[in-house]
């Protein structure tokens, strides 16, 4: 069975949104492509994709406070919040136009209007989000924002907060109603649907062992089929590897120069989430807090409302924690098995560095309900402990790299895409803003991967996406079309703001 040859000329590794993208994109570009996706579980999206893994916070930067830094002098620096919002255009533009050709349907399974807020308390932070609500407002990617720190007019804007809540503490949020909520393994479900349509071959339950370059420059997958033990062997000119945290292990087997003294650094997290409907009905937003001294950027706190399998739910989180697996379903090994001796010394430079963050992450671990339940009283001061359950949230690993600016065994926060100096092979690695930044991150990996095509490919690429190749921050008149057509086709309309 090993030696059959099995061709084709594009290999998907992990049936996540970031494959499934990737797969929609080319299948757009060029349909007469063959595609092979394999993925080890038994379905599409279980992994970091799935709707209870993630935040599902459409990441638009409106009010994720780790996206906006304050300079020495007390202004803030939007510039990272302008990247990642704009990432997040591409995304909405690329969605609608799915669903006006028809490719997928009923929007509202995968995203909904919701309102994105932060919120803060003491007086610094008051002055601080003051500063930044006024950086934002001048630009034209974040109209609509209000700033508030009247506690009537937080009641309005989240009662379930504001009430019972002590009248001489300084709090102050700031609203936005074009926020949303997205679920991401509904959407990474949908895709592959839509790819099996057009007979890509998804192989489940099916797990890539190992891989290696062949005379002519063509991948060589081992591929065992989970349930029968079988090995197969799979050859394609261009392999992408977007297996989550399962990525590292893979990238170290492709040998490829570009992987080397790369590790991976894995955080796992817990959501509240509340089962009393009466509780879940009187918060309509993402409530977005400031991180803990310490605390690693992906363990903002936030009270969100989530739509799932077309539900209101309630979660609270995450809080961090520690598990040396790389996925949910992966092996304790994982992380003593990613050091190599390329990367032990950047590994070991990592530690070293980040023992304030290590001991953080076992304290988060060690953390009782009792004193999970105080940390959500900070929002929701009448919390009561038996309205809310615990559920375990997918494994985030975030690069170590040796860096120009942060020196050996830095620690990344963010999506990175490393690639072969050939384009034949690509790895994501990484996490937030992830998923909600997909589109823009796969037509990174076709410009990179693909150079030879790209000129051909633009056209229908612009089509697809009208604002590509163009910052929509310099080119207000287009931002406010594709507000307004995203908004409709996605079925958000209803409450937009009105951009003037």
């Amino acid at each position: 069975m090993g030696n059959v040859q099995n061709r084709t000329d594009v290999i998907l590794i992990g049936a996540g949104v970031m494959s499934a993208t990737l797969g929609t994109l080319l299948k757009e570009l060029v349909p007469e492509w063959e595609i092979t996706v394999f993925e080890k579980l038994s379905k599409a999206g279980d992994e970091s994709s799935n709707e209870w893994n993630n935040a599902g916070t459409g990441h638009a930067a409106l009010c994720e406070l780790n996206y906006t830094s304050e300079r020495p002098d007390g202004s803030v620096d939007i510039s990272k919040a302008i990247k990642v919002n704009e990432q997040f255009q591409v995304s909405m533009q690329f969605w609608s136009h799915l669903v006006n050709s028809n490719l997928i349907k009923n929007p509202q399974d995968f995203i909904m209007p919701l309102p994105h807020m932060s919120m803060v308390q003491g007086a610094e932070n008051v002055e601080f989000l003051r500063n930044r609500f006024e950086a934002m407002t001048n630009n034209p990617l974040f109209q609509g924002m209000e700033f508030s720190d009247d506690p009537k007019k937080l009641m309005e804007w989240i009662p379930l907060i504001m009430q019972n809540r002590s009248s001489n503490e300084a709090i102050a949020a700031t609203k936005i109603d074009s926020g949303t909520d997205v679920n991401f393994g509904a959407l990474t479900r949908m895709l592959f649907d839509h790819l099996k349509s057009k007979d890509v071959n998804l192989k489940y339950n099916h797990s890539v062992e190992n891989m290696n370059r062949t005379s002519d420059g063509s991948w060589e997958l081992k591929v065992k089929n989970v349930e029968s033990g079988n090995i197969e062997n799979h050859t394609a000119k261009f392999v992408f590897i977007g297996g989550g945290g399962g990525s590292l292990h893979l990238l170290q087997k492709s040998g490829i120069p570009e992987g080397r003294q790369i590790g991976g650094f894995p955080v796992s997290g817990i959501f509240m989430v509340c089962n009393n409907p009466e509780i879940v009905a009187q918060h309509h937003a993402k409530v977005y807090g400031k991180a803990k001294v310490g605390a690693p950027p992906m363990s903002v706190p936030h009270l969100d409302t989530r739509f799932i399998d077309n539900k209101k739910s309630l979660l609270f989180g995450p809080f961090a924690g520690f598990s040396p697996k790389f996925l949910k379903t992966g092996s304790i090994f994982d992380l003593i098995t990613s050091v190599k001796p390329d990367n032990l010394i950047t590994m070991l430079a990592a530690g070293a560095k980040n023992m304030s963050l290590t001991k953080y992450l076992i304290q988060q671990v060690m953390l009782s309900k009792e004193k999970r339940m105080d940390e959500l009283r900070e929002f929701i001061p009448n919390a009561v402990s038996e309205d809310w359950d615990f559920v375990v949230a997918g494994q985030r690993v975030q690069v170590i790299k040796d860096t120009e600016d942060g020196g050996r065994g830095t620690l990344q926060f963010g999506t990175e895409v490393i690639n072969s100096a050939d384009g034949s092979i690509a790895a994501l690695l990484g996490a937030s803003p992830g998923a909600s930044t997909a589109v823009h991150v796969m037509l990174d990996v076709l410009t990179k991967c693909f150079p030879e095509h790209i000129d051909e490919w633009e056209p229908k690429i612009k089509q697809m996406i009208p604002s590509y190749g163009l910052s929509l921050m310099e080119n207000p008149k287009l931002l406010e079309e594709i507000h307004a057509s995203t908004a409709e086709t996605l079925g958000l309309i209803e409450k937009k703001t009105v951009y003037s």
